[in-house]
């Protein structure tokens, strides 16, 4: 971890931090002049999630560390789902980084990259029958129940 992101840990635990530009901005003022794309690494790396307040305003968060693999997905994941050689995973609300992040740490063949949001992830793969094996290898292996489609 260096030094921009134990910046990041510091202020996400001492004031609300809600979208990127907030965070870019308090960064700067700590004198760390970053890019929002690092911002998003950042993010990633870190494992953050969004989560509500007591009014119901969604800000950065460090994930629950005691959720193992499998729970992290079971608890998290709604609906996976693919169309052409993309994979779109529905999430609850401000999970889809943290699990993203998982995914990525898996290092399945055949993704080309991911990109999550909120509650969402896309998967890019190179053919729509990678896609269609990786939607039912991730349904198969974190037995995300009745909460699929595919």
């Amino acid at each position: 971890m260096n030094a921009r992101q134990k910046a990041i840990l510091k202020l996400i635990r001492s004031e609300k931090i809600c979208n990127q530009e907030e965070l870019q901005s308090a960064l700067k003022n700590l004198g760390f002049p970053v890019a929002q794309t690092t911002i998003s690494r950042d993010i990633r790396a870190l494992g953050l999630i969004k989560k509500a307040d007591e009014n119901q305003q969604y800000c950065y968060q460090e994930a629950e560390i005691n959720l193992n693999q499998q729970e992290l997905f079971i608890s998290n994941i709604l609906k996976i789902d693919y169309a052409g050689n993309m994979l779109v995973i529905k999430c609850n609300t401000g999970t889809a980084q943290a699990v993203c992040t998982r995914i990525d740490s898996m290092n399945l063949l055949n993704i080309v990259g991911t990109l999550a949001g909120d509650d969402t992830i896309f998967v890019l793969v190179r053919t729509q029958e990678q896609a269609r094996k990786l939607a039912e290898e991730l349904i198969k292996n974190f037995k995300t129940g009745d909460k699929k489609s595919c």
